[in-house]
């Protein structure tokens, strides 16, 4: 950082000047939502729509979930909000704050609503510094504070001009982007090896969990493996905000509890109704079918019919051999916009059961893998979190300047 340091000190020593991000910026726009102005996805759309999930860790990134809009739909919008090389994205609803530079040719795609096109003025900032601050507490503090919305946060356009942007000389930025860069660069190739490292464990899952009709497996359904069970059901009046016992719901499944229950009542019901054991697989039957948790054995309750596991007989069917095999199960669901598992269904639902051996050796080839890919605290993804935590410090600590006062 001691080149920073020089550069700071040679050409800003008393601070740097702020401007509102509408003084740095040629323009700022948004795309377009649908309404009635197109449709996504018709049959001759063949242009990319981008949104806030299209956005990550600095760059533009399309997949097979995309949606797409035809030639009409990306005319309409480039007639509001052209897209250049260079232009900086910033997802205002929603999630906030997610950022890239556009570095990818513009002739086929463009954005929703949701997202702000920003033309740096690269006379006074480069594109590069302009994303980093966007992405840095800089700008943090300043959407947290001035968002509007309830259930769906947002920036106004007249808000996000008002940001208020440090802009040191145009050397120091360059130095600052290098340093960050590197930062960035070491992330986007962890997460490059993650992504293969899942397809090469989807493969081997895939290869090991299908099996021909001449090796020894026997089909059986799941009411014929054990028993489908579930908590008994908490009433919302039984929940509070903070408490003893971490109460999941399934849309906190998986992930971090927001409602608890008393300790006494998590002894009750753990006592008196059906309750996991630890190394249970916990199944999703509600919205995503199929997610899984290995229960840890600490203390939780878990959201009756939405969330249930198979009480089996680990001598016919081990746990280790069922989580891998749930990932590529075909679940017969039923409902509408939100699609169950309904317990009868899920009796009926067959599956291989080879010899405990074969399970054993497969859960530990698989087992492997999924460490690797999966655990927070050992594989791959742990490493991505200690890199993007210390790509956050000293991003913060890089863009954080003194304020040149002005004279009077």
């Amino acid at each position: 950082m001691s080149k920073i340091d020089d550069l700071i000190k040679e050409m800003c020593p008393d601070g740097v000047e702020y401007f509102s991000l509408g003084d740095i910026a040629k323009s700022i726009r948004t795309g377009l939502n649908p309404r009635q102005n197109f449709r996504l996805n018709t049959s001759d759309a063949e242009n990319l729509y981008v949104t806030v999930k299209e956005i990550t860790t600095g760059k533009i990134k399309f997949s097979d979930k995309t949606d797409r809009i035809n030639d009409g739909a990306l005319e309409i919008i480039q007639n509001r909000s052209r897209l250049e090389l260079g232009d900086v994205l910033f997802s205002g609803i929603g999630t906030i704050g997610k950022v890239a530079v556009v570095d990818i040719p513009t002739d086929n795609w463009n954005c929703s609503e949701s997202v702000f096109l920003i033309k740096p003025n690269h006379n006074k900032i480069s594109s590069k510094f302009l994303m980093y601050i966007l992405g840095s507490n800089v700008a943090k503090d300043q959407y947290e504070s001035q968002s509007v919305g309830s259930t769906l946060k947002g920036v106004r356009m007249a808000t996000l001009s008002a940001f208020q942007i440090p802009v040191p000389p145009l050397e120091v930025q360059k130095e600052i982007v290098r340093v960050l860069d590197s930062f960035t660069e070491l992330e986007a190739e962890l997460e490059a090896e993650l992504e293969a490292r899942k397809k090469q464990y989807e493969y081997y899952r895939n290869t090991l969990l299908t099996f021909n009709e001449r090796e020894r497996v026997i089909w059986k359904s799941m009411g014929e493996i054990g028993k489908i069970s579930m908590c008994k059901r908490i009433m919302k009046s039984q929940t509070s905000r903070s408490g003893d016992i971490p109460f999941y719901k399934i849309g906190t499944f998986g992930k971090t509890a927001d409602a608890y229950i008393s300790r006494e009542l998590y002894s009750d019901y753990k006592s008196n109704f059906p309750f996991p054991k630890k190394g249970d697989i916990l199944l999703s039957a509600s919205g995503t079918i199929g997610r899984t948790v290995v229960y840890d054995g600490k203390p939780a309750y878990f959201q009756d019919s939405n969330i249930i596991w198979l009480e089996n007989d680990e001598s016919q069917v081990t746990n280790k051999f069922l989580y891998h095999l749930y990932k590529i199960t075909t679940w017969q669901t039923e409902g509408g916009t939100i699609k169950r598992l309904y317990i009868d269904n899920f009796k009926r639902v067959k599956i291989p059961v080879p010899p405990l051996e074969k399970q054993k050796q497969i859960v530990s080839i698989l087992d492997k893998f999924d460490a690797l890919v999966n655990d927070i605290s050992t594989g791959l993804p742990a490493e991505i979190e200690a890199r993007r935590k210390q790509y956050e410090y000293y991003r913060n600590k890089l863009l954080t300047f003194k304020e040149l006062e002005r004279s009077k």
